[in-house]
């Protein structure tokens, strides 16, 4: 029988691999598809120098580029490949959550609506399950609608998550706050449900909160610091730090990369907070502005156990996320 309540790991607890998706509906990326799956391939890269990386291949056309792209990484048995049903890379949303309960490993599936029904594609509600197969994980299923980045964990019983996505009618209309806490707490077997207002402006995923606060620790939680006079989330982020504040948190700051406009001019959700945490490794994205350096040195600074490497990722963030969306990770069975 399968633990009605099982552990989620932090991300900082030890790895043995970490899932990551291949972009493969070149209609979804435009102009920047063949840049984002350069950077894509590149993050995949050095991430599987530290932590053994498994690529999820919606498609025949995915699977060879892909190895074309990561060759002698594949060789060497840094990098595998797999052909499972997925639409595009957002595995942090469309992979199964991958927990510890009292008889070994289980995977965790939610149901999913392409982000409140914007961005339906084939192959999506099956990844969850495609990944389950692959690690041999038994699948636990739930019977709401919740995507990976819509929240985050500290290991000892906290959990993050912004109303503007969770309690967002596009997902579960009948909830109310009391539903949406009753169901993630039994679900994630967390004691508090630390409740944040919005997320990043014209976020694709409704303001998902690994855009916007990360825990780095047990109760100590990241968020972002308002860069520049034109940075399009300032009242956000301060109200984000604020909220943080008031939950007795402890809350450590760094700079966010400021306004980024897409070719149109229209700022994009990008965010230093997109990072993913793997065996004492931190790969931050990067986007070409003035505020990266400072993010990448503050993270030193916070994390001095650490490796901070610093990859670029704007191709990435035109499919709409960036390291931690596109990612999931597999943790290390713990000792009973």
């Amino acid at each position: 029988m399968l633990d009605p309540h099982p552990l989620i790991p932090p991300e900082w607890a030890p790895q043995s691999a970490v899932w990551a998706g291949w972009p493969h509906i070149r209609a979804e990326w435009g102009d920047a598809f063949e840049g984002a799956r350069e950077q894509i391939a590149n993050f995949v890269r050095r991430l599987s120098q530290v932590t053994p990386v498994k690529i999820a291949c919606g498609s025949r056309e995915a699977y060879g580029s892909a190895r074309f792209a990561m060759e002698d990484d594949i060789l060497a048995g840094r990098i595998s490949l797999h052909t499972l049903p997925s639409g595009d890379i957002w595995l942090r949303d469309t992979g199964p959550i991958i927990a510890q309960s009292r008889s070994g490993l289980q995977a965790l599936q939610f149901q999913f609506n392409g982000w409140g029904g914007k961005y339906e594609m084939p192959g999506d509600t099956m990844t969850a399950g495609g990944i389950a197969s692959v690690e041999q994980l038994p699948l636990r299923k739930h019977a709401f609608v919740l995507e990976g980045g819509a929240v985050d964990l500290d290991g000892a019983g906290r959990l993050l998550t912004t109303r503007e996505c969770v309690l967002n009618p596009n997902r579960n209309p009948s909830w109310t706050q009391a539903d949406a806490e009753t169901a993630l707490k039994h679900a994630f077997g967390v004691d508090q449900v630390i409740w944040l207002g919005d997320g990043l402006r014209n976020d694709h995923t409704d303001g998902h909160v690994d855009n916007v606060a990360r825990f780095i620790g047990p109760g100590r939680v990241l968020c972002q610091s308002p860069s520049g006079a034109d940075d399009p989330n300032k009242d956000r982020l301060q109200a984000i730090e604020r909220d943080l504040k008031s939950a007795g948190l402890e809350v450590v700051t760094l700079p966010s990369p400021g306004r980024i406009d897409d070719a149109d001019g229209n700022p994009v959700p990008a965010s230093h907070m997109n990072f993913l945490i793997s065996n004492r490794h931190v790969l931050l994205p990067v986007y070409e502005d003035i505020y990266s350096e400072a993010a990448k040195a503050r993270l030193e600074q916070l994390l001095p156990g650490y490796k901070i490497i610093g990859l670029p990722a704007r191709n990435i963030l035109s499919g709409g996320g960036a390291f931690h969306c596109m990612t999931q990770q597999v943790p290390e069975l713990l000792e009973a």
